[in-house]
């Protein structure tokens, strides 16, 4: 069974932030968010290498020979190992921009980008941030008692953060809502 381990909650307790919620650069380890986006990633690559095997496996067994013109048995299985393969390739991708990503150090005068950390005003009395990453949107984790969302450039929410800076406001489309906010932090 194939478990979507971008919504794994990880919990990893690290040291505990102050009071009031508020983090910076130095009070959160980049380099281990990283890491525990590439485990989350290697794993998750290793079952879909699995689910694509199981599948090119199954499009081109003797029983999956179609017995009459209405038996499709073959196709949809050939189409599954070929969702599969592509799946493969998205992940091999993902994991390799996050090997090459280069982390970096923000605050309000640095525009946002790869590798920020977001926090909304919405989510400023809440220990809630957005990381920017290059993959592995949706992926969530707790570090350093933070609720970490990954959010990617190509996302809604970070379609509208890249290039912004702390302090400005932002319209965002999320289904048939809008969020409205301004952005509380980064670093």
């Amino acid at each position: 069974m194939i478990v979507d381990s971008f919504l794994i909650k990880v919990k990893l307790s690290i040291n505990n932030l102050s009071q009031n919620n508020r983090m910076t650069s130095n009070e959160v380890d980049k380099k281990l968010l990283v890491a525990l986006i590439v485990k989350s990633l290697k794993q998750e690559l290793a079952l879909a290498i699995n689910a694509a095997n199981e599948a090119h496996a199954a499009a081109v067994d003797d029983q999956s020979v179609a017995e009459t013109q209405y038996d499709t048995l073959a196709i949809e299985a050939s189409y599954l190992a070929e969702g599969q393969s592509r799946r493969v390739q998205e992940l091999q991708e993902g994991l390799l921009s996050y090997q090459e990503l280069t982390l970096v150090k923000f605050d309000e005068n640095k525009p946002i980008a790869l590798s920020a950390l977001v926090q909304l005003n919405g989510d400023s009395t809440k220990p809630h941030w957005f990381f920017i990453g290059p993959a592995a949107g949706g992926f969530r984790c707790k570090l350093n008692e933070q609720h970490i969302t990954v959010v990617t450039s190509k996302s809604p929410i970070g379609l509208v953060l890249i290039q912004k800076f702390e302090g400005d406001n932002i319209d965002v489309m999320l289904g048939n809502g809008k969020l409205t906010d301004y952005i509380a932090s980064v670093c």
